[in-house]
């Protein structure tokens, strides 16, 4: 049985339907984003930390159960079924009080650039470490203390008995703790806090006192000075949860009868002291008298300190007297250091309870220190530097986060006036560079950029006294990078502050400044400023290999560089660019600071170019990164790194200058070999480049630009064996194969096309997609499908006969080894009929121009027809061997399916006159009626009619 083809008429009609449009507003793709609007100012003057919003709490968070006083009036606790319950109520209690505040803001006199003390903590802790070996007196870590509980027969006696037992406490020996490191000091603190919690549950009111007072004590040892600004925090946040359990519990005593209601209800929160019944007050003055019998005056002030959110139970107005009471007990405090964060902590619970209104308690602190500032430099405190080896700047430094603290405070909401009076006052009393640089830290950027020569003067005139002066330069510097200076002012300013700042010659100070000064140099200066400023850094980091300590400081100033330069002409034609990236000898750094690069240009940059300045400079960048993938790069990176190189790669272009765009695309081949999205794009690239190349000779080519195309798809063919991924290598010799036809390449063509065909064998059966294994099946058939489509239009090669592309591609699909319940084959066999029809005709209907196809070359000759029906029976016998296998394999719905397509395919392009097909197609008929489904005879019904 032979298949011949009739002659097919081309005149055929199309009906366009038009699908029903719907407008809409977001892409369905498109991945959807919340923004979130950080109120929060990002002001961190100090030169000396950064604070961070996060704070790592030290144990979790249960319930709590708050009874300060027991059954000592009331009887039976009726909420002591939950004293079993091991809870640490630390973070809860501490977000609790910053957070108190917090609700009342927007009545507040609080500054937006106010920082709450709980992103200042974890900043603390960070800084302020130790490797020195602690010491803790404690007698609570033990297995805890055996309580005795009397028999009490009246509330006198058992008030009678606490105090005792507190006296008992005072007197008594306590086990201390020695050679403990820093973390297990932590982990001490931490079990006094669960001891804290445990006693207050069990109701052991009298225990839970003598835990805090003895966690109090701790904050008068400073044997470990550089530690004790950490250790501040850890026993202040126990204090503030002693302070909130006492808190709560006067206040669920604290109930009252609402009027015309005899129904008792808990206080209000914005309650006031006459709605307070008598039992509660009293039970709160018992606290106080309890805190006040405590013999220490430092764990008397803390305890009395923790507490005084309690004085509104009893006054409106005690607030205020305790407030200036307090502040005055502290001048009775020794040690400054002590006593400047014992100022600390009152500073902050007044803010809290006073919502920021009173200021006046909080400048009576300030200048309480300023009063005292001397003790600082005292002999006794030279002394005890000189025994723990502690250097006087060092020692300065831990003043600053509880001056910040204060002064934040009197600064807050402040005017212009206040700060020409703290800056008269400490002039007059120390001119100190510690108190400078905090006023620098705490006012208003906008104040100081105002008088921006006038702090210059003042640092340069202050009395340095341990303090390093570098510090003050750096924190000038990021207030103005806040707030502009008056222009006048801004060449002056730089002049003056660079004069002092290029003699640092210890490479740490000078590059905490240099990180600063470089943003209000390149907002206000030009390149030629800029270049001199990094030459400058060069300069003082190069001796010695200094840069290599100090690489996040550069690539701090590397990335405002490139920020606030959005032009990368100016950028590049900075002589002294360059040679600080390679300051960068860390390769992981490196790369780092080039991705900046590289993700700035790609969202800035919009236009081309083809500057050899940018385009060499930016070839070096990207090479930086491409030489740092390796095979241990996860795919992620690499994408990564590919997306920015392939941006820099779109962005070059030379316009008409065709020869010099291949040559770029030859340099970034070797270049970037080992990255497949790049070689892709460069695939890619070459090709638009030929085809850009024949329309600007509307498809005549000359010698020479005949060899050009020539030798893009020799770029073509060669680059592409580089990628890994055999679906791109079927897709770019496939495209490049068309190119080269596009262009008469004749020989590249068939090259790319055999070399897709010979990618078959190995294409793999499964792909991955997020994570899951897909089959592969349908994208090889819809690509064999597209392949057979172009190889209508391919010419033969006269030395490899007739249609040797179509029967490499038939050998192909007969050697690959398809999935047993596969149906692709067949489908497959059934386009290779389709395109034997098609190239069967007299004329075919598309044509490449400029190139000659079968129909021309072989002028429908009969020896080349009989190749073809040739061809088409042993495809036929092929299809019927397939349809065999899939009736033997009980696959009768795919059978039916592809009996179905044979037959029509019979139907419309056979002779039915040739002996057996017309039997062959009556078969086929039954075959799809007796096993289709539905649709299948639903297809025949229609084909019928």
């Amino acid at each position: 049985m032979i298949v011949i083809f009739r002659a097919f008429n081309l005149n055929l009609t199309q009906t366009v339907k038009n699908l029903v449009c719907k407008e809409v507003s977001d892409h369905p793709l498109k991945a959807q984003s919340i923004s979130v609007n950080d109120c929060k100012s990002a002001r961190k003057l100090s030169g000396l930390s950064t604070y961070s919003n996060n704070f790592v709490n030290l144990t979790k968070t249960t319930q709590i159960v708050l009874d300060p006083l027991g059954a000592a009036l009331d009887g039976t606790d009726p909420l002591s079924q939950f004293a079993k319950l091991e809870s640490d109520p630390l973070p809860e209690f501490t977000d609790k009080w910053d957070s108190s505040s917090n609700k009342k803001k927007e009545g507040s006199n609080v500054d937006a650039n106010f920082e709450p003390w709980s992103s200042r903590k974890n900043a603390i802790l960070n800084k302020f470490t130790t490797s020195e070996k602690l010491s803790m007196m404690t007698s609570f870590l033990s297995g805890g203390e055996k309580v005795i509980v009397k028999t009490q027969s009246s509330a006198v006696d058992k008030v009678k008995n606490r105090l005792e037992q507190l006296d008992d406490f005072e007197e008594g020996s306590v086990r201390q703790m020695l050679d403990l490191t820093q973390q297990e000091y932590i982990s001490r603190i931490e079990l006094l806090n669960q001891e804290l919690v445990q006693a207050w549950n069990q109701d052991q009111r009298v225990k839970a006192l003598k835990i805090v007072i003895q966690c109090s004590k701790l904050l008068v040892d400073v044997s470990v000075l550089q530690f004790y600004p950490s250790k501040f925090v850890l026993i202040t946040d126990i204090l503030d949860i002693f302070g909130n359990l006492v808190y709560e519990r006067l206040r669920s005593k604290a109930e009252y009868t609402k009027p015309a209601s005899n129904i008792p209800a808990s206080l209000p929160e914005d309650f006031t002291p006459d709605m307070v019944p008598e039992s509660a007050k009293e039970t709160c003055r018992n606290w106080f008298y309890k805190i006040a019998s405590i013999r220490e005056l430092v764990p008397r002030l803390y305890c009395e300190m923790s507490l005084l959110k309690s004085y509104s139970f009893l006054d409106s107005s005690e607030h205020t007297q305790a407030l200036m009471r307090l502040t005055h007990m502290i001048r009775g405090i020794g040690d400054p250091l002590v006593a400047v964060y014992a100022r600390c902590y009152l500073c902050r619970i007044g803010q809290s309870i006073t919502n920021n209104k009173n200021k006046e308690f909080i400048k009576e602190n300030f200048y309480d220190f300023l009063a005292c500032y001397k003790q600082i430099m005292n002999q006794n405190v030279r002394e005890e530097l000189y025994r723990q080896n502690v250097d006087l700047s060092i020692y300065l430094t831990l003043y600053t986060p509880a001056l910040d603290w204060i002064l934040q405070g009197v600064a807050n909401n402040a005017p212009e006036s206040l700060l020409e009076e703290i800056l008269q006052k400490c002039q007059s009393t120390c001119k100190s560079a510690l108190l400078l640089n905090t006023i620098m830290a705490t006012f208003k950027s906008s104040f100081i950029a105002a008088r921006a020569l006038q702090f210059i003067q003042l640092i340069s005139t202050c009395n340095d006294n341990g303090f390093p002066q570098y510090l003050l330069y750096r924190t000038l510097g990021l207030c103005l990078t806040l707030s502009d200076p008056p222009t006048e002012q801004r060449s002056q300013i730089l002049n003056d502050i660079w004069k002092v700042v290029t003699k640092l010659e210890n490479p740490d100070e000078y590059i905490n400044c240099a990180e600063v000064w470089i943003t209000f140099v390149v907002r206000h200066f030009s390149k030629r400023e800029i270049n001199i400023f990094l030459n400058d850094i060069i300069k003082h980091m190069t001796p010695n290999r200094a840069y290599e300590n100090h690489y996040t400081q550069l690539q701090i100033i590397v990335d405002n560089v490139v920020q606030k330069i959005s032009d990368f002409e100016n950028l590049f034609a900075m002589d002294k660019f360059l040679p600080v990236l390679d300051m960068f000898q860390k390769e992981s750094v490196k790369v780092d600071v080039c991705k900046a690069i590289m993700y700035k240009f790609s969202k800035s940059q919009q236009e081309s170019f083809n500057d050899p300045v940018i385009t060499n400079a930016l070839m070096f960048i990207c090479r930086v990164m491409h030489d740092s993938v390796s095979a241990l790069t996860v795919e992620d990176e690499k994408r990564q790194i590919g997306s920015l190189i392939c941006s820099f790669i779109r962005k070059v272009e030379f316009g008409r200058d065709f020869e010099q765009q291949l040559s770029f695309y030859v340099e970034s081949r070797a270049s970037f070999s080992n990255l497949d999205s790049v070689n892709t794009l460069l695939v890619l690239s070459v090709n638009r480049l030929a085809v850009e190349t024949r329309k600007v000779v509307k498809g005549h080519h000359t010698r020479k630009t005949a060899s050009f195309v020539r030798a893009c798809a020799a770029y073509c063919f060669i680059t592409i064996p580089s990628i890994t991924s055999i679906f791109t290598k079927l897709e770019l010799y496939f495209f490049s194969g068309q190119v080269a036809l596009l262009n008469q390449c004749l020989g590249q063509a068939d090259a790319c096309f055999k070399a897709a065909l010979s990618l078959i064998q190995d294409f793999p059966k499964t792909y991955e997609v997020d994570g899951k294994q897909k089959c592969s099946e349908q994208f090889l058939i819809s690509y064999l499908c597209n392949f057979l489509s172009t190889l209508v239009v391919v010419p033969d090669n006269p030395e490899q006969g007739v249609l040797y592309l179509t029967r490499g591609l038939v050998n192909a699909v007969q050697n690959y080894n398809w999935e047993p319940h596969s149906n692709g084959k067949g489908i497959i066999y059934l386009h290779v009929l389709d395109l034997l029809h098609t190239v069967a005709q007299e004329s075919y209907p598309y044509h490449v121009d400029k190139v000659e196809s079968n129909d021309t070359l072989y002028g429908w000759d009969p020896k080349f027809l009989s190749e073809i029906n040739k061809m088409s029976t042993v495809i036929l016998e092929e299809i019927l061997n397939h349809l065999k296998m899939l009736g033997s394999k009980e696959l009768y719905k795919k059978q039916s399916a592809l009996a179905l397509d044979l037959f029509l395919r019979i139907a419309f392009k056979a002779d039915l006159n040739q002996p057996g097909l017309i039997d062959l197609a009556v078969n086929l008929w039954n075959l799809a009626q007796k096993n289709g489904g539905s649709l299948e005879n639903k297809l025949m019904v229609l084909f019928l009619s």
